[in-house]
C-alpha cells in the first residue's frame, strides 16, 4: 500500500519504513508503547547530503563566484527558514507522526519540528535510492525559480559596508502570540534609525523580513 507521500514527491519507497522514520517527530516514539524508531539520525545524515548536493549545484551553476559568495548562498538554501519553505510545497507537515502534546502544540506547523522532518526525508530518499534519487527530490527546491527566501540580511549587509563606519543591527520589538505559535517582529536599525521592520514565525524569519523590506525602500528588490 502506497504512501499519499509518496505521490506528492513521485517517489515510491522500496523500503516504506524508512518513510515512516522520517517523518517521526521523538515526541511519537516517546509516546509509542511499541518501539519506534525517530528521525534525528536520518535528520543528521539528510543534513549532509543536502549540503554536498547545494554545493555541487552552485560550484557548477555560478562558476564565477568567490567562494565567500557560494557559502552565504548555500547557507540561505539550508538554513531553517528556507527548509520549512520546501516541506510546505509537499505539505510535509500534514505526513508527521507527532506524540499528542507535540501535536496540539502545533508541531506539524512548527519550523524546527518541519525543517528537520524535510532533511530526514532526504536521508530516507538517499537510502533508498541512492544520490541521484536524493539529488532529483532536492534539485528543484534550490535551483532559479523554487529558490528559498533571498539572504536579504547578507545583501543589506553588503550595501552597508560601502560605508565602514555604518552599522546595521537588529532589534525585536514585539513577541505576540503563545509559545506554540508566537510571531516575532523586528526592527532594523541604520546607525541609530529604525529604517524597516518585518514579522515572521522565529526571529530570523523577521530580521529576514525587516532587511527585505530595508532593501525594497532603497528601490534595491
Amino acid at each position: 500500500m502506497s504512501h499519499p507521500l509518496e505521490e506528492i514527491i513521485g517517489y515510491r519507497f522500496k523500503n516504506i519504513d524508512l518513510l515512516l522514520t522520517a517523518l517521526t517527530h521523538t515526541s511519537y516514539a516517546n509516546e509509542s508503547r511499541a518501539k519506534v524508531q525517530h528521525n534525528e539520525r536520518l535528520e543528521f545524515l539528510g543534513d549532509s547530503v543536502l549540503q554536498i548536493v547545494s554545493a555541487d549545484y552552485l560550484f557548477h551553476a555560478y562558476a564565477d563566484r568567490p567562494e565567500g559568495d557560494l557559502t552565504r548562498t548555500r547557507a540561505s538554501l539550508v538554513s531553517e527558514g528556507a527548509l520549512f519553505q520546501f516541506a510546505q510545497e509537499i505539505h510535509l507537515g500534514d505526513y508527521l507522526r507527532l506524540g499528542r502534546g507535540e501535536d496540539r502544540c502545533g508541531g506539524r506547523s512548527r519550523p524546527s519540528v518541519v525543517s528537520d522532518a524535510f532533511e530526514a526525508l532526504i536521508a530516507a530518499l538517499y537510502l533508498d535510492g541512492g544520490m541521484e534519487v536524493a539529488r532529483s527530490f532536492i534539485l528543484p527546491f534550490i535551483t532559479e525559480g523554487k529558490h528559498a527566501d533571498a539572504d536579504y540580511k547578507t545583501r543589506l549587509q553588503e550595501v552597508v559596508q560601502q560605508n565602514p563606519e555604518e552599522r546595521l543591527s537588529y532589534v525585536v520589538e514585539k513577541e505576540i502570540g503563545p509559545d506554540h505559535d508566537k510571531q516575532f517582529v523586528v526592527a532594523v536599525h541604520f546607525n541609530s534609525n529604525c529604517i524597516a521592520r518585518g514579522e515572521g514565525r522565529s526571529k530570523k524569519a523577521a530580521e529576514q523580513k525587516a532587511a527585505k523590506e530595508a532593501l525594497r525602500l532603497m528601490g534595491l528588490v
